[in-house]
């Protein structure tokens, strides 16, 4: 299955379908040093980088469309403007490129926030768009990471493939309802030296220009074993057709 990427960040999102055997054919992203990291590790694929600038007709057709559009007006930490913000309202080229390209998945990334804050207007663009969805929120230290990084993925799929298990219904129960607090404290525990020593953790850049852009790459990425995780879930639905 090949994936094109949007708001890629540094790549957590594609690392994790790579993992899982998906193949990136091309990111967007606007932010140099984000894109430099894309560079260095997919070297050979197509990079873009204003997506309000991009017109979907030039992007190489693909089965599935990713990405993680800005957080800052859905974030309970920003200002609340919601989708109508001119950071998170970027989700309507998200929408555009969607349309244009026509891929069969779609899967979205942001905040919890989004819950609350126009998860009824993304679901009402993609069903307009051909897609049906299914959502859930999944924390990082579910997979075992020692922080919580709570995020909410919506995956859609296209109207056309009805006959297909319900990606929900294919998953393993214990993973989605994990216990959030009691696995956060397992992996807190069992990675308390690398806590205590935040140089080794940030990859000797602590307290430099260099360590900042990359901690904000960090800081931004979506975990990639929740990544890799859901897109395991995509392919087990995709050999039930």
């Amino acid at each position: 299955m090949n994936f094109g990427s949007l708001f890629s960040g540094i790549g957590g999102l594609d690392l994790g379908l790579e993992r899982a055997g998906m193949r990136c054919r091309w990111q967007v992203e606007i932010d140099p040093y984000a894109r430099s990291v894309l560079k260095k590790h997919w070297p050979e694929v197509k990079r873009y980088d204003d997506i309000t600038r991009l017109d979907g007709n030039d992007l190489e057709p693909v089965d599935l469309i990713c990405g993680g559009f800005p957080c800052q007006d859905l974030s309970f930490a920003g200002y609340g403007r919601g989708l109508d913000g001119e950071r998170s309202g970027l989700w309507n080229d998200f929408a555009r490129i969607i349309r244009v390209v026509r891929p069969r998945f779609v899967l979205v990334e942001n905040v919890a926030a989004l819950l609350q804050r126009g998860l009824g207007n993304i679901l009402r663009t993609l069903s307009d768009c051909g897609f049906n969805a299914e959502w859930s929120t999944v924390s990082a230290c579910a997979m075992g990471a020692t922080h919580m990084r709570q995020r909410l993925f919506i995956v859609a799929y296209s109207n056309g493939l009805n006959g297909r298990s319900r990606l929900r219904d294919s998953a393993p129960r214990q993973i989605w309802e994990v216990s959030t607090v009691d696995s956060f404290a397992r992996a807190r525990a069992s990675a308390k030296t690398r806590l205590e020593n935040p140089s080794e953790l940030y990859g000797s850049a602590y307290e430099s220009s260099a360590g900042l852009d990359r901690n904000r790459g960090i800081g931004n990425a979506v975990y990639p074993d929740v990544a890799e995780w859901i897109a395991r879930r995509i392919l087990e639905a995709e050999r039930t057709v």
